[in-house]
């Protein structure tokens, strides 16, 4: 590979941040190394997306589409970029201001979504100001607000206009990059780069995974009540803290949508139910105020990765095994006799179970002896399951799992490479026609280009290439569990 291409392609990964770079002095080399965490990212890019459309409407896709594409933008680049995007999508004579999408950008920015890209200095100019890459060296940190003061400050920038309708021929990345070269105009915010903050979005993922828990454990209210707990303590509970800051009864009664018409005794009752619950959604800190409480994040962590795991035992093993994985994970030690006693089991079946279980090291074996020989005739035998490891175990699996979805849909498209190009054409051909305004023949004369067997051929690549994509997002919500929880136990 050429030397000049090399590093094109070194720019676009530090750029992306999915490569980190570390200056060992004057006259020595950079050393580059690969972020596996940022690319491990890359696979749920489509939830990021998903989770900023709903929030923050089609302007908020759209800024989180573009700087996960991009890596790292100004905000005014980003505003103008947007606005081109929605403009382009709206009846003529319609335009997106780029005063709406600066507003987007800034509630984004106020929620902690967005978040600047730390200053990193060139080498020999450690003292020197530089202006802001997402690149940070090897072995740092990400920028977070206790390290970077400026991480969520908005900048004055001064844009003003609408966005502009492109040629259906332009190339979008061209048109950008030259306009980024020749547009002398300033807006007040050069050298200052935005990128997409992840752990704020897995902080939701997290708060939304506890709140359909609780809706599916007990009630639609019960969720809400967790819901307006978690709203209240976001800005005021540290990311790795285990519970919530304590709230009053009284504060989460006022704080309760005005939709939710529940009386002070009704709220009381729902509390007392979700602190009693066995997966302890909530705990009791104090008594004033009507009563202190916290949502007890790890434990509801913990719990949902439990579930998990007992989720998986069960599709591949059968109920039966789940209920002695089930049992291990609650009693900890017990005898193969104990096990067929506690699980109501034949001894047959439960020491096949076990033994299959023991062979997929979902549980493990642990030897007491009575004297120091070893002899098994003095020794306990105790089947017990480590929900930590498990999960490791099981985490690394659905990475497996979802490489192999991948090559498998990699593998469909190129089998029927030929026919996606040729419906690609026609598709592009149809654009083209309708927008000159062609006539119903015409059209119907291209539409005809693919042959009924080709169309059913498509059809049924394309409802094979959606299950593949759904079983990958399924898996990826069942890595995020138990990263989640592996994160938590770790930092508890």
């Amino acid at each position: 590979m050429p030397l000049d291409l090399v590093k094109k392609v070194l720019c676009v990964l530090v750029q992306n941040g999915v490569c980190v770079f570390n200056h060992r002095g004057p006259g020595r080399p950079t050393n580059y190394q690969a972020n596996s965490n940022k690319i491990l990212r890359i696979l749920r890019y489509p939830r990021y997306i998903y989770t900023a459309k709903t929030l923050y409407g089609d302007t908020g896709e759209l800024i989180i589409e573009e700087l996960l594409q991009r890596g790292e933008m100004t905000m005014s680049r980003t505003v103008k970029t947007v606005a081109d995007r929605l403009t382009q999508n709206m009846e003529d004579g319609q335009c997106m201001d780029y005063s709406e999408v600066s507003s987007a950008f800034c509630k984004l920015v106020e929620t902690h979504f967005l978040q600047r890209c730390p200053p990193v200095a060139g080498p020999g100019k450690a003292d020197s100001a530089a202006p802001a890459t997402p690149a940070t060296q090897a072995g740092a940190s990400a920028p977070t607000p206790e390290s970077f003061p400026d991480c969520y400050r908005v900048p004055q920038v001064t844009i003003r206009g609408q966005g502009k309708r492109r040629l259906s021929s332009e190339d979008v990345d061209q048109t950008i990059a030259k306009k980024a070269k020749m547009d002398p105009e300033t807006h007040g915010d050069e050298g200052i780069y935005w990128q997409v903050n992840f752990e704020r979005f897995h902080l939701h993922f997290r708060d939304q995974a506890i709140i359909s828990a609780v809706a599916n454990k007990l009630d639609q209210t019960s969720s809400e009540i967790v819901r307006t707990m978690l709203r209240m303590s976001e800005v005021t509970t540290s990311p790795a803290a285990s519970c919530t800051k304590p709230l009053s009864a009284n504060e989460i009664f006022r704080s309760l949508p005005s939709t939710y018409n529940i009386a002070r005794p009704i709220l009381d009752q729902y509390l007392t139910l979700l602190v009693d619950d066995p997966m302890e959604f909530v705990g009791r800190a104090g008594e004033s105020g009507g009563g202190m409480f916290v949502v007890n994040l790890h434990k509801v962590l913990a719990n949902l990765a439990r579930a998990t795991l007992e989720s998986i035992v069960q599709e591949r093993f059968g109920s039966r095994s789940a209920r002695i994985f089930r049992l291990l994970l609650r009693k900890r030690h017990l005898e193969q006799k104990q096990v067929e006693d506690f699980a109501m089991v034949p001894a047959k079946e439960a020491k096949d179970m076990l033994y299959m279980l023991l062979s997929q090291n979902l549980v493990q074996l642990q030897e007491i002896p009575k004297t120091p020989d070893f002899a098994p005739s003095r020794t306990f035998y105790l089947y017990t399951c480590n929900q930590l490891p498990t999960a490791r175990m099981l985490l690394q699996n659905c990475y497996k799992t979802v490489a192999n979805l991948i090559e498998r849909r990699l593998f469909e498209s190129k089998e029927s490479k030929r026919l996606l190009e040729k419906s690609q054409r026609i598709e592009a051909i149809l654009a083209s026609l309708q927008a000159s305004g062609a006539e119903p023949e015409q059209l119907t004369e291209v539409e005809e280009m693919i042959t009924a067997p080709e169309k059913q051929q498509l059809d049924s690549l394309r409802l094979h290439i959606n299950k593949l994509d759904s079983a990958e997002n399924q898996v990826d919500d069942t890595i995020f569990i138990l990263e989640s929880y592996i994160s938590a136990t770790a930092t508890s």
